[in-house]
């Protein structure tokens, strides 16, 4: 055990320090403003050349360092987490596979190169979706492999489309987009492939789905770096969502996504579908907000949500993994009289998911909010920002409810304590950068402060559906209060906004339903069919008969031969005397 703890703790300080060297060069890249363009020749034979390209700016860098901050912790935390699985080495190199994978899609500025560290994210991905073996993990794989080689797809399509420009080095192209048609299907493609690694609608159902997965992959993958991969591939072709049809889809398509999985999260009691269900609906507001040009604040976002998010998930994880693998909150309660520290630092990152002021949470949800208000957009997809905020609020305080004021609702003799030191160390880090994370980021992103004049109603609208959301979402469930459940009388509404609009079904049943019954009755008619009977079957039947017909003269019986022989010759005397 010991050599696996040093396993763990080296890739720790290993992956920490290059995360600190990154982040650092990336404040020196955003005070000079500089932007490195390196092109490295693999291979040279006569004439031809491989070449790879790896584009360093303030964004790659700084995305970096995160990624590598947050699977640090990671990888410590599952020192303790995964203690009991003896493959935890294996664990660890699919992790850090996945880093590699990761830090290969951020520092592409070529296709080719993007679509091997995409790729490498789906395959790493499926293996830890799959990681705990049983039916429901192989599902839950199969159903986000596929979902992501439909991305993988449209990113190959891409790339053959590229080849009508001189090379696959998409940041010189980008201008040209206004006058080539070209460009705009490329536009289409890549948007296509980041839906659906982003999980927007109509791929949003891998995104619960993948929870089966090991809560430290959780953690990393499925809040912070994968899902947002999509994200980062989109604010690099930021410019092609402008001045074209495709921001617009865009917008609607992120806004429903962000609605759909706030109101989805309201009736689960999953604890980590809740969260990926937060994961989903932040990715909707990444995108709305990339959708209208900002691409800024965007990639703010998706900063700052990683690291409350990868808090979330490693607090739930540690409540999971004392409650015994139980991740259902109506077994949950009281939880803050047990494990007071993991509680606090999940209360901490809940409240920055909602916007509580001055945590990460609130730097870049008011400032996207504010920016959608002073920008040109209609009734809507304000509807859809706004309304979707207060079910975050909602859904956070109805998990607080469930897990920590409730009353405790577990066996008399629990094993719940706050001893694990060495989850308890990755939490309190990240507890410290969901804290600070957020003003630290907006000095360094925003170097020049931007006014943004509202009047006061509309400055203390954010302020005012968050109060609504929590209160509505903390009374709503507090069945003492009404005595049953208000939601159990609109059974078709709660069923229908609890399962994700259909979606799940939709993805799976749906899509191979009728495929599956076409297969049936082409089955039925043709293989096991008159067709077959009087076809196939009747020509294979036929020429046995004949086979075993001509056996019978074949059995080397002397009459049979001596006959045979006495007819052949006088058929060739009759012919002999018929020529004559």
């Amino acid at each position: 055990m010991n050599s696996l703890v040093n396993y763990c703790k080296t890739s720790f300080y290993f992956l920490i320090f290059i995360s600190i060297s990154l982040f650092l060069l990336s404040m020196k890249f955003i005070l000079k403003d500089l932007v490195y363009f390196i092109e490295w020749e693999v291979l040279s034979l006569q004439s031809m050349s491989i070449v790879m390209t790896f584009l360093f700016d303030w964004m790659s860098l700084m995305f970096m360092s995160f990624v590598l901050l947050i699977s640090s912790l990671v990888i410590f935390y599952s020192n303790q987490y995964m203690e009991e699985d003896y493959n935890i080495n294996r664990f660890i190199l699919l992790v850090l596979m996945f880093v590699m994978s990761m830090m290969l899609l951020i520092i592409s500025p070529n296709l080719i190169s993007i679509l091997l560290g995409w790729d490498g994210l789906g395959l790493v991905s499926y293996c830890l979706v799959i990681y705990f073996q049983n039916v429901k993990s192989y599902n839950a794989g199969m159903l986000t492999a596929l979902s992501n080689r439909v991305g993988d797809v449209a990113l190959l399509l891409a790339i053959a489309w590229m080849l009508n420009y001189g090379s696959w080095n998409y940041i010189f192209y980008l201008d040209m987009l206004s006058t080539k048609f070209e460009m705009m299907i490329i536009g289409a493609l890549v948007m296509l492939a980041a839906m659906t690694k982003s999980a927007q609608i109509p791929f949003s159902s891998w995104l619960p789905a993948a929870m089966a997965a090991p809560t430290p992959v959780s953690a990393l993958v499925h809040s912070s770096t994968l899902v947002t991969a999509g994200v980062y591939l989109l604010i690099r072709f930021n410019v092609l969502l402008m001045d074209l049809w495709m921001g617009q889809f865009l917008l609607l398509v992120s806004g429903l996504t962000m609605f759909m999985a706030g109101l989805g999260a309201n009736f689960e009691f999953d604890l980590k579908k809740i969260i990926a269900l937060s994961t989903l609906s932040q990715l909707g507001l990444m995108m709305s907000i990339l959708s209208m040009g900002f691409y800024k604040l965007a990639f703010f976002h998706l900063l700052t949500h990683a690291l409350f998010k990868a808090l979330l998930f490693m607090c739930a994880g540690s409540i999971i993994h004392n409650m015994k693998n139980s991740q259902d909150i109506r077994m949950m309660g009281s939880l803050n009289m047990s494990m007071p520290l993991t509680c606090s630092c999940f209360n901490i990152a809940n409240l920055a998911l909602c916007g509580m002021p001055f945590l990460a949470g609130f730097y870049s949800k008011d400032l996207i909010l504010e920016m959608v208000m002073l920008s040109y957009v209609n009734s809507f997809s304000f509807f859809l920002f706004f309304f979707s905020t207060g079910l975050t609020v909602c859904y956070s305080f109805r998990l607080v409810y469930y897990s920590m004021t409730g009353e405790f609702n577990s066996s008399s003799l629990h094993p719940l304590n706050d001893k694990s030191m060495i989850m308890l160390f990755s939490i309190f880090f990240l507890m410290i950068m969901a804290i600070i994370g957020g003003s630290m980021l907006s000095w360094l992103m925003f170097l020049n402060p931007s006014m943004i004049c509202l009047p006061f109603d509309m400055k203390i609208l954010t302020l005012i559906v968050c109060l609504l959301g929590g209160s509505m979402g903390y009374l709503l469930t507090n069945v003492k209060l009404f005595f049953i459940n208000k939601g159990l009388y609109y059974y078709n509404f709660v069923y229908f906004a609890g399962s994700m609009w259909f979606m799940p079904v939709l993805s799976t049943v749906g899509i191979i339903n009728y495929p599956l019954k076409l297969g049936l009755y082409s089955f039925k008619s043709f293989d096991q069919g008159w067709s077959e009977f009087f076809g196939g079957q009747m020509l294979y039947n036929q020429l046995k008969n004949y086979s075993l017909y001509l056996q019978e003269f074949q059995n080397n019986s002397l009459k049979i031969y001596l006959l045979s022989y006495m007819l052949w010759f006088i058929i060739l005397l009759m012919m002999i005397s018929f020529i004559n």
